[in-house]
């Protein structure tokens, strides 16, 4: 099977030609013609299989007639991170050559003054971030009642970054008849609900089975202490045993890529960092400088996990076991495509071994240890110690209530004291109720409706306490730790 069977106009052929590409893969293969035929498609795919091509190719081909209007654009791209945005840009830049398309990249961290002009000239396509996406439509200068097809892509990492919401709300402002391309890499509950919401009698089309790794990666385990320091110490001699091309190093935090570049670098490495908190520019400037070769390491966070074209990377070190099992698979991804072969090790302290297992169930296989594996004792003692929080895996204790009370100084009720807790409040009403009510010295009325003298305090009773004043000048959020008793004397 070659790209000419396919159906794609000769404009696109042609350019596909240049670009070098000469058999389409799986993917291609199978959701190229349902695309271009109109019907709805639903890929799951891991990433590195040639997914952007499955939809930039049809797209540019049924966009060949017609024209956009301005601040209506005729296709719509979303994508979960910035750098898959840009990358898929990019795939239209090569392959739609041939073509006057005019394509508008909206992502956070770039002037919206340069994405307003491009939009008030009429984008055949928009390829955009949900939340990016969603303030130019709120400020008015996108409309959405045009757009003939919609691609979601990487929709379980939507899921994972919190945009289903989002992404929910932009598919109910476009057209009820257009056409939507749906991919992503796995098919949790959440994603497949979308689907069968947005979708309409799809093409399924699965090429692979669900959080598989490719057959040439070479997987292994590296013990490592709890300690940080350890870690980072046992991951250096890990990166020097190793003959290192270049290697993308993933942490589970933002903050933690940060501490682990900057003591890379003080050991001699040359090193780069890519997380969710540095500016496009930044992200741009490193991501560009690894692909060229002039930083051969990069410490990086999930969001360079998904999708990121960023061929011939030799190595991946997980410094931490990832959350999710899924992505672990996403993350060695990096390595091993297109048929070469690639090498991923993982760090793996006691408390990570629950973790593991996860992850090698999810694989269906075990994966080698470089030195002994743990046995089963050191496993069980792993479980049973206490972690960092102070408490046994498994057995994470509730949140503490806010004390009895805490409420009750700014003069507004505590959180408890809403209508879920109506047992507890109506106590508090009746106990209220039955004490007596006392008015004013002198206007006591006794049962025949007479006024009754007051009865005078005795001189050795001490006057009763009053209220703590309210603090002035921070309305009614007064801090706990400023409600502290106050002695009146």
């Amino acid at each position: 099977m070659s790209f000419s069977n396919l159906g794609l106009s000769p404009k696109v052929l042609s350019a596909v030609e240049a670009a070098g590409f000469e058999t389409p893969t799986p993917i291609q293969h199978k959701a190229v013609p349902a695309a271009i035929s109109g019907r709805d498609v639903l890929g799951i795919a891991q990433t590195g299989t040639g997914k952007t091509a499955s939809f930039v190719l049809p797209m540019l081909t049924r966009l060949e007639r017609g024209r956009a209007r301005a601040r209506m654009p005729r296709s719509l791209i979303l994508e979960p991170t910035r750098e898959l945005a840009a990358q898929v840009a990019e795939h239209f830049e090569i392959l739609g050559k041939n073509h006057k398309l005019t394509v508008a990249l909206l992502i956070g961290g770039v002037s919206y003054e340069d994405q307003d002009r491009k939009l008030d000239r009429g984008a055949d396509v928009v390829i955009a971030t949900p939340g990016r996406l969603l303030d130019h439509f709120m400020r008015g200068k996108l409309l959405l009642n045009g757009v003939e097809i919609l691609v979601v892509d990487e929709a379980d990492r939507m899921l994972d970054m919190g945009f289903i919401p989002d992404v929910e709300r932009i598919c109910k402002l476009l057209p009820f008849t257009r056409q939507t391309l749906f991919f992503s890499a796995t098919m949790p509950p959440e994603v497949q609900r979308l689907a069968d919401k947005f979708l309409h009698s799809p093409v399924r089309i699965e090429v692979a089975p669900q959080a598989t790794a490719a057959a040439t990666i070479v997987q292994r385990l590296k013990k490592a202490p709890h300690d940080p320091a350890g870690k980072r110490e046992v991951l250096r001699a890990l990166m020097r045993e190793t003959a290192v091309k270049n290697a993308i190093i993933f942490c589970n935090r933002k903050k933690d890529v940060g501490i682990l570049h900057r003591s890379l670098q003080r050991h001699g490495f040359n090193v780069g960092a890519l997380h969710g908190d540095m500016d496009q520019h930044q992200r741009t400037a490193t991501l560009d400088a690894f692909r060229s070769g002039q930083i051969a390491f990069l410490a990086a966070s999930d969001v360079a996990a998904r999708g990121l074209d960023i061929p011939e990377v030799s190595h991946i070190f997980n410094y931490d076991v990832p959350i999710h099992p899924e992505d672990y698979v996403h993350r060695i991804g990096r390595t091993g495509r297109a048929g070469r072969e690639g090498f991923a090790a993982m760090l793996v302290t006691p408390q990570d071994y629950k973790a593991l297992k996860a992850i090698e169930k999810l694989l269906r296989y075990e994966i080698a240890w470089i030195d002994e594996a743990p046995s089963e004792e050191e496993q069980r003692e792993a479980e049973a110690r206490p972690n960092e929080n102070g408490y046994r895996r498994g057995n994470r204790p509730r949140r503490n209530k806010r004390p009895h009370g805490s409420g009750a100084h700014t003069g507004h009720p505590s959180k408890h004291d809403t209508p879920q807790n109506g047992h507890h409040n109506k106590a508090q009403a009746a106990r209220r109720s039955e004490q007596p009510k006392h008015h004013h010295p002198g206007e006591r009325k006794q049962a025949h409706g007479h006024a009754a003298p007051a009865p005078q305090p005795k001189k050795t009773q001490s006057p009763p306490p009053q209220p703590r004043p309210r603090q002035q000048g921070m309305g009614d959020h007064v801090p706990a730790f400023m409600m502290r008793p106050v002695r009146v004397t």
